[in-house]
């Protein structure tokens, strides 16, 4: 453990002297109390007064701070400058706390950015970094009102989303149609000199190479070929890609192998990657390559990351983090009451691809999830599991929400995927039917909404078939009639770039089974510039998807590559995603839009011109917490020597949790990167920084409301109180 005063005696660098100067001379106020205190409890008290001074005593501000006033409604009143006014007593409140770092393997530190402030004021040491002192400059500009926020308008949205292309742009398409071409030739080649071998995919030697290239243009259409033909080496990927990887990137790709990171990328995911080095879409892939291009940090960290999901830590036989008590194995993920995850033992525990900042790379890492196709496939026992697995949604006081993940739900086999609906429908008509013997009150909820998690539309959409849509339509008419409501399949686009006149087509035939899709984006550093996620939003909005839920990237330094911070979530959610905001008098339009499923994109339409929007914005900006729960309801309480910065979140209010979060209380985390490291970032990609010149006042944030449409339909009985599978314990509080 590092000692509170390590660091202190180390002299700051001559930036960080500059931007101490810089502070003194725009401050002269807080120049008088920073050399004039010659304690920390000194230097404390007048700090607190000098901005409650500056805060009228009936201000919202104070009452937020206090906790007296809480929720969107007051979040909505607070001034700039009063962000800035709590995050100051925040930082005096939380002055000398010690805290786990995560991000540094478990290092243990102390909480003090104002004493830090104070010994480079007074002695030119504390050992903080030039990312810490911009931070604390720009915290003191806002609370002075000499950073202001211009809340850009519709017109300069408009402008940032236009920057984006979409995989539906007729120039795009050509280029894709290169890229695809490029890959084919390369494949041919490959198979003709016996690199690849398949008795499937083989060519006649009697055929001409023409004859090769439709052949290999018919099996492109097929899931099965860019699986057996994903790429699995470097060599191979940089290869496929024109050769257009730079050597360093090559290294990292090496050393992921070596560290035992494996590469998963099938050709047609390839195919969307601009090979380019010059034009007007250079970057426009970005967010594309960062998820399948290994960061530094990543290969540094694996083998050390640890499940930032608590609750994803199960000991048999004890109750995970969030209370639950889960039957043995891998199999049921659970944190709400009302809802649990099912990952099947068949190839749904692998993926058309690997993202990068993937949510399980801790299964990847634990092997757990691998892509060694042939051993996922389903063993004799999995039925019989699969049976047990099913009694215990069926014998669940509560659970009325189901979702089928992975891994990748469709990357099980039409077979396996057909017998899973068929258990599932079975323990649904089940426990329907135990009610019946139930007196009102003491009912069990019944199963209302079957989900299915897949990222197979974008990574691989000839994965939907006209026998997986059989399937699909087939399952929802029986379970309609056994009280189902909900059917969604809950995807991941992660920029309008990968919407592809393939991928459109993929999602017509799953609206036009009666499915519902909706998405759920991963806002990483690429994915976070200007007008790109509202761009997505609104190709989204044409193809028939609605917005879920904007995740900022979790995890700790193995994702330092991809974090975006939660300051720029808030940012994005306040500035751009306003232009999507629903008004309540369309609530109950957009509730009832999964009553007719097959007309989803004529209801979004009509919902649009009603209310003349680019977009819905029916998506939440949240955090999937390192607790239990989603939230963006934060508070920043501190900044660590290196412009890292300390939230404190609370749970969302909105929805229902187990009673384990009474006890849990806040949940701290320290972001793995600083803004000044985020913003040198953006400007790497090509940004303007100063268009995000208001990021650093973003300090805390609501969660938003939820629209209806993602809430549980009702039931005409009382269900009962009693909470089955369920136990807590004083270990359990996080």
């Amino acid at each position: 453990m590092k000692q509170k005063n390590h660091f202190e005696s180390v002299t700051i660098d001559p930036r960080s002297q500059r931007l101490v100067n810089i502070f003194l001379r725009e401050n002269p106020e807080l120049e008088e109390i920073f050399k004039g205190s010659d304690d920390e409890g000194e230097l404390y008290a007048s700090l607190r007064k000098w901005i409650l001074d500056q805060i009228d005593d009936d201000s919202v501000a104070l009452k937020y701070y206090s906790g007296e006033a809480e929720g969107r409604d007051a979040f909505k009143q607070l001034k700039w400058s009063e962000y800035a006014a709590i995050r100051i007593l925040d930082y005096i409140d939380h002055e000398g706390m010690e805290y786990v770092d995560p991000n540094l393997r478990g290092e243990r530190y102390y909480n003090n950015p104002f004493r830090l402030l104070w010994l480079a004021v007074r002695y030119g040491k504390g050992g903080a970094k030039p990312a810490f002192f911009e931070d604390m400059l720009q915290l003191f500009r806002q609370a002075n009102g000499k950073m202001k926020r211009t809340m850009p308008d519709q017109q300069k949205v408009y402008e940032w989303m236009d920057r984006h292309p979409s995989g539906l742009d007729g120039d795009v398409i050509e280029m894709r149609k290169e890229n695809k071409d490029r890959i084919i030739r390369i494949l041919i080649r490959k198979i003709e000199e016996g690199e690849f071998t398949s008795s499937v995919y083989t060519f006649d030697p009697s055929w001409s190479q023409e004859d090769k290239y439709k052949k290999m243009l018919e099996w492109w259409d097929s899931k099965v070929f860019h699986l057996k033909f994903a790429v699995r080496t470097p060599a191979l990927l940089n290869e496929l890609l024109d050769d257009s990887l730079d050597p360093d990137t090559m290294d990292i790709l090496y050393e992921a192998r070596e560290a035992g990171i494996p590469i998963f990328v099938n050709p047609y995911y390839l195919s969307l990657l601009n090979t380019r080095k010059v034009g007007s879409h250079v970057g426009a892939d970005q967010t594309i390559r960062d998820y399948i291009l290994y960061s530094r940090q990543l290969v540094e960290e694996f083998g050390h990351i640890v499940a930032w999901e608590k609750e994803d830590e199960v000991e048999p036989g004890k109750p995970n983090a969030a209370g639950w008590l889960l039957p043995e194995g891998h199999n049921i993920h659970r944190r709400y009451p009302d809802v649990a995850i099912l990952i099947p033992d068949s190839m749904g525990r692998a993926c058309g691809g690997l993202c990068a900042s993937c949510q399980r790379m801790y299964d990847f890492q634990s092997g757990n999830l691998n892509f060694n196709l042939d051993k996922l496939k389903p063993k004799e026992s999995w039925p019989q599991k699969l049976q047990r697995l099913m009694e215990y949604f069926r014998n669940d006081t509560q659970l009325r929400d189901i979702l089928i993940t992975g891994g990748d739900a469709l990357m099980s086999s039409d077979k396996s995927l057909q017998r899973i609906l068929d258990a599932v429908y079975e323990m649904a008509r089940q426990k329907r039917e135990d009610n019946r013997s139930r007196p009102d009150g003491k009912k069990y909820a019944e199963m209302v909404r079957v989900r299915l998690g897949t990222r197979l539309p974008i990574y691989l959409p000839q994965r939907i078939s006209d026998e997986l849509i059989e399937i699909l339509s087939a399952f929802k008419e029986k379970a309609s009639e056994i009280g189902i409501q909900r059917f969604v399949i809950q995807t991941h686009y992660e920029s309008a770039m990968e919407i592809t006149p393939e991928s459109r087509e993929a999602v017509s035939k799953l609206i036009a089974a009666g499915w519902t899709v909706t998405n759920q984006q991963v806002f990483t550093a690429a994915g976070s510039r200007r007008g790109h996620t509202a761009k997505l939003r609104k190709v989204l909005s044409e193809i028939g998807v609605l917005p879920y839920y904007t995740f900022t990237v979790k995890g700790f330094m193995e994702n330092y590559h991809n974090f975006a911070t939660n300051a720029r979530s808030v940012q994005e959610q306040v500035e751009e995603k306003r232009l999507g905001e629903v008004s309540y008098r369309n609530f109950e339009t957009i509730r009832h839009f999964t009553n007719q499923p097959t007309q989803m994109v004529d209801n979004i339409r009509k919902v649009l011109e009603d209310e003349d929007k680019p977009f819905l914005g029916t998506d939440r900006n949240v955090l999937n917490m390192p607790g239990v729960g989603k939230s963006s309801t934060f508070r920043t309480i501190g900044l660590t020597r290196e412009g890292r910065r300390i939230l404190q979140f609370d749970h969302d209010a909105t929805r229902r949790h187990s009673p384990v979060i009474d006890k849990m209380g806040k949940i701290t985390i320290v972001e793995s990167k600083s803004i000044s490291d985020y913003m040198k970032q953006l400007e790497d990609m090509g940004e303007d920084i100063s268009e995000y010149s208001d990021l650093w006042g973003y300090s805390l944030g609501e969660t938003e409301e939820r629209v209806p449409i993602y809430e549980y339909p009702g039931y005409d009985f009382d269900v009962t109180d009693e909470l089955s599978n369920f136990s807590m314990s004083e270990s359990q509080v996080i």
